[in-house]
């Protein structure tokens, strides 16, 4: 998908005046606009590779506005996500911040307010869909290593001499050194800082995965 995608604010309320009132604002201001009337019509619609922001009613009939976010974040959803509410309380308002929400504003709220951290979101929004994109596109050079090769990227990465992975590995050091200019070739790089910079990425791109396992050890 393109990373250049155009971005949308993604409009989820059980209230059809609140819906049309938003949609006609946002669009007014140039945005484009996409709304649901509650969370699991959203979630049909729903990938990962969404680029926008998310104005979310926190009170949704089945699926209430903190049970989406919830489970939008099992999804890698990177939607920035503001939540809108005339009931909800303080309590609700600490749950969806510490769930990681951009924002929290009561009904009725003033436009200008609105508007702005709509804008700040899709700054966010913005900035993740770009890293989700890097992050894809590594994964899928990375796909092309042979395993030979995984591991001599790993060892030149961690800046070891050819002879020495060849006496590891107990390969020849001509080997070592054609299993590394294929490795270049196919991660397209030239020079061994870009090497070093990709298995750094590479180590950033699994990090999440690998805390969360070490948590769920705990």
């Amino acid at each position: 998908m393109d990373r250049d995608q155009q971005q949308v604010v993604y409009v989820i309320d059980d209230d059809a005046g609140i819906r049309d009132g938003l949609q006609l604002l946002l669009e007014t201001t140039g945005q484009t606009v996409s709304v649901y009337a509650n969370a699991r019509d959203f979630l049909v619609d729903f990938t990962p590779m969404m680029n926008g922001c998310l104005l979310l009613d926190i009170r949704l009939p089945n699926m209430s506005g903190l049970e989406l976010q919830t489970h939008l974040k099992k999804l890698h959803s990177t939607l920035p996500i503001i939540f809108i509410s005339g009931h909800g309380d303080i309590p609700m308002a600490v749950e969806a911040m510490r769930q990681g929400a951009l924002d929290f504003i009561r009904k009725p709220f003033r436009e200008q307010d609105l508007l702005e951290r709509i804008n700040q979101a899709l700054l966010i929004a913005s900035s993740r869909h770009k890293q989700q994109w890097m992050a894809g596109e590594l994964q899928s050079k990375l796909a092309l290593l042979s395993d030979r090769e995984r591991q001599i990227f790993s060892r030149v990465a961690n800046g070891d001499m050819n002879k020495v992975i060849a006496a590891d590995l107990g390969i020849s050091e001509r080997t070592v050194e054609v299993h590394r200019s294929q490795l270049m070739k196919k991660l397209k790089i030239k020079t061994l800082a870009q090497l070093v910079r990709c298995k750094l990425q590479e180590e950033q791109l699994y990090l999440p995965a690998y805390m969360n396992a070490r948590q769920g050890d705990k």
